[in-house]
């Protein structure tokens, strides 16, 4: 049998995936250059992630809507459709703040300031935002959650009333749950070598926190703002009642749960 590492094949290339040291050397990597990106383009971008993840949400809607599926079934197919949206971020390229909590690798190995890392968040999370809500008044606008006789609309009013019934510390646990699944997908999608690869990497974790009821901030800045539009009884206070903690649970499980978790193991006696 032909030794692999010997045949003229790195340490890598001898598997279908990257190991998960060189993983968390690319994630470095990869947080220095979102880190350094310009203001135009840093927020372009971030623009354009809040409208893909908007697609994977008003795709979701309509897939759960009226479904003889059962309980567990739909909520499934729901999660697989959901994951469209970090599809589009990853292959498409595009600026996500919950998948932008693994900048804190780079920043743990000293190789950006804080600054930059809070700088890169803040305006990527404003320029979500912007992408969230603008998507919903163009969804709304369009006439498409009228179908089906209107009972798109009211799933879409039921997803969030049920959002906003959280009480806070389960939409930060929810939320915290959440980015540990997005951090881990977009963890995988590093290792894959083909977009391919890439795309099968993101669709079970995304599909598994969608299924499972997790809070994901820059989803619910689409969910609760489509629903306000469609006559649901939600208030902007109910918005950020709901994105703070989300927000604040979204930072602890992308962060610290995967990203400070995997450079102590691999980056911090590097």
């Amino acid at each position: 049998m032909t030794d692999q590492t010997t045949s003229g094949r790195g340490p890598d290339e001898a598997f279908d995936a990257y190991r998960p040291q060189r993983i968390a050397e690319r994630i470095e990597d990869a947080g220095v250059a979102k880190a350094n990106l310009g203001l135009l383009e840093m927020l372009t971008l971030a623009v354009l992630a809040g409208a893909f993840i908007s697609f994977g949400a008003v795709f979701y809607t309509v897939a759960v809507t009226d479904s003889a599926l059962g309980f567990g079934m739909t909520r499934v197919i729901g999660g697989l459709v959901f994951s469209l949206g970090l599809i589009l971020v990853v292959i498409a390229g595009a600026e996500l703040f919950t998948g932008n909590n693994l900048i804190v690798m780079a920043w743990a190995d000293g190789r950006i300031e804080a600054g930059r890392m809070l700088r890169n968040w803040a305006i990527v999370y404003a320029g979500n935002f912007i992408g969230a809500v603008a998507s919903a008044f163009f969804i709304h606008w369009s006439g498409v959650l009228g179908m089906h006789d209107g009972a798109v609309a009211e799933t879409a009013r039921t997803i969030a009333a049920a959002k906003i019934a959280l009480a806070p510390d389960q939409a930060f646990v929810r939320g915290m749950l959440c980015n540990a699944l997005v951090c881990l997908a977009i963890w995988l999608s590093f290792a894959a070598h083909r977009v391919s690869g890439k795309i099968l990497a993101i669709i079970f974790p995304i599909t598994a926190f969608v299924a499972l009821g997790f809070e994901h901030s820059i989803a619910n800045m689409y969910f609760l703002p489509v629903a306000m539009l469609q006559g649901a009884d939600v208030t902007v206070a109910d918005l950020f009642a709901n994105l703070v903690p989300v927000t604040l649970g979204n930072i602890v499980g992308g962060a610290g749960l995967v990203g400070l978790v995997y450079w102590i193991v691999y980056s911090r006696n590097r």
